[in-house]
């Protein structure tokens, strides 16, 4: 068998259910093989499945791995826990897809690298540590003596990414198993790590499967693709044969899938903005170290001296890195964070009026990047939908109240004949792009002038990302309505947005229209952040 990993009819049950339907794939040394599908496709417990971390799951099938030179492949679904144990983590290793949640919380970074190390090396606690402080150096983590002290919640995203690939790479495994690596991350950064394992697989020979629903990503990275669909695996081949000549239907709609542009171009003459904003600064009081901290507070400033104004019927997009200042400029927007400088809403500023407040928070609403955590697990949706209403129009009767809920809902596309006792139900009842609708319909029912979206199709997979983006396109032409879009994805704005600024350490490096700055960018971060998404 010249496979280093051959695949074989399998398919995985939870509670008699079966997810994952005799499916069947190899991974040759040194190649890398993508696994792509939306969420719920079974692309994670496949993979999991293969190193007996399908929990509670009944799995069926072979799993022919090729360990070393000259030893017999053996069936990684019938070996015992204690072989298995040898496996993970020398032979195979997992990068998973939240390192937030996949790092201990009460160890620091180079004390989980170093434990790998001792546990599948045999190495001291002096030489692990050693060697854990290589491994994140090797991984490009800037300053790895101070880095490896740190704990999870004290590296960014970018860095937990690296540390957890440290971690992945520690026992030298023949295959990594990588479990949608860069969704969490930034598009630059994105591009980093994909680089990182690049050179890391070229150098090591090791192979790659690579689970991820990003086709951007499966294009300029994998060798080979499979393409999975409700637990079934619908095509595979060649990158370039898959992307160029795709025989499936469903890979059809997943390559046509990238967002469509449609937007009434031509702005109204004459108009008053909805917002607008001149000398915006917004700053955060720190500790300073030492003595000096007894007697003040040190500012750090996260927005500096932002100016921009978004007009009627029309989409200001906010694009940059994490930490670039994008949501803190989205909080003082939504009267959440204290400013200074001039910001004007609907014609008034936020202040200590409480009744003024209440009347400009009626004309600004937001939409959250998570819907599931946006939305109230305890919750009905008639009472999450018409919940703004209870603040704003408090005296109008139930009955009048439940019509427009009713009609929200319908304005997003939800109804009872979709959902029967739609109104009763409850958040978890309804996939990711539906609870996105039901978010923007709890945003929608006070009839705002202004939605803050604040990454909004982020957390969605490609197809429903493009559905919620159509839907918001058409809620904008019907209603007249302003967006503030704050994205990292290139694509989102060149499909929705009017007017860009790009912010990068709090400053606004670059603003214009849409055309104006990705077509033409006069920064070199701005090229750069363009050429990550291309």
């Amino acid at each position: 068998m010249n496979d280093l990993l051959e695949v074989h009819d399998l398919s995985v049950a939870f509670g008699g259910k079966e997810v994952v339907h005799g499916i069947d794939f190899r991974i040759a040394p040194g190649e890398k093989l993508a696994l792509v599908g939306e969420s719920g496709s079974g692309k994670t417990v496949s993979a999991l499945a293969l190193l007996g971390l399908a929990q509670n799951g009944v799995v069926t099938g072979s799993a022919m791995f090729a360990a070393g030179e000259g030893e017999r492949p053996r069936d990684l679904l019938t070996l015992p826990e204690r072989e298995l144990l040898s496996i993970r983590g020398r032979e195979i290793a997992m990068i998973f897809q939240e390192p937030m949640t996949a790092l201990n919380p009460l160890y620091t970074v180079g004390d989980q690298v170093a434990e790998v190390l001792q546990l599948k090396e045999g190495l001291s606690a002096k030489e692990a540590w050693n060697a854990a402080v290589e491994a994140l150096r090797a991984t490009g983590l800037p300053d790895p003596e101070r880095r490896a002290l740190a704990y999870p919640h004290q590296l960014s995203g970018g860095q937990r990414q690296r540390a957890m690939i440290a971690m992945a790479l520690a026992g030298r495994p023949r295959l990594l198993l990588a479990d949608e690596p860069t969704t969490a991350l930034d598009v630059t950064l994105r591009t980093q790590i994909l680089d990182l394992l690049s050179d890391i697989q070229q150098h090591n020979g090791m192979a790659m499967l690579l689970i991820t629903h990003d086709l951007n990503l499966v294009r300029k990275f994998a060798d080979r693709v499979a393409v999975m669909e409700n637990g079934y695996l619908v095509e595979q081949g060649p990158v370039a044969d898959i992307f160029a000549n795709p025989q499936h239907a469903y890979t059809r709609k997943l390559i046509d899938s990238r967002p469509v542009r449609d937007v009434v171009e031509e702005p109204a003459p004459g108009e008053e903005p909805v917002m607008q904003a001149r000398g915006m600064q917004v700053s955060y009081p720190i500790h300073v170290p030492g003595i000096k901290g007894w007697f003040s507070k040190g500012e750090f400033v996260a927005v500096k001296d932002a100016a921009f104004s978004i007009a009627p019927g029309r989409t200001l997009g906010v694009v940059g890195e994490s930490g670039s200042g994008k949501s803190t400029l989205a909080l003082a927007a939504l009267g959440l964070m204290p400013h200074r400088g001039e910001l004007e809403v609907v014609g008034s500023r936020w202040g200590p009026d409480a009744a003024r407040n209440k009347a400009i928070r009626r004309a600004v609403q937001v939409v959250f990047q998570d819907p599931f955590s946006s939305l109230s697990p305890r919750m009905t949706v008639e009472e999450i939908v018409g919940e703004g209403l209870l603040v704003h129009e408090p005296g109008l009767a139930q009955a009048g109240r439940q019509e427009r809920v009713i009609q929200a809902l319908h304005d997003v596309g939800l109804g009872e004949q979709q959902f029967p006792g739609l109104l009763q139900r409850y958040p978890h009842e309804f996939s990711g792009g539906q609870r996105q609708r039901l978010a923007i319909a709890r945003a929608l029912i006070v009839n705002p002038t202004l939605l803050i979206l604040d990454e909004p199709t982020s957390a969605l997979d490609v197809t429903i990302q493009k559905q919620v983006l159509k839907l918001l396109q058409r809620l904008q032409r019907e209603k007249r309505l302003s967006f503030l879009l704050i994205t990292h994805d290139v694509d989102v704005i060149r499909a929705m947005a009017h007017d860009v600024v790009v912010m990068k350490d709090g400053d606004i490096l670059e603003a214009g229209t849409v055309q104006q700055v990705l077509d033409t960018p006069r920064q070199e971060y701005t090229r750069t952040l363009v050429a990550a998404a291309s």
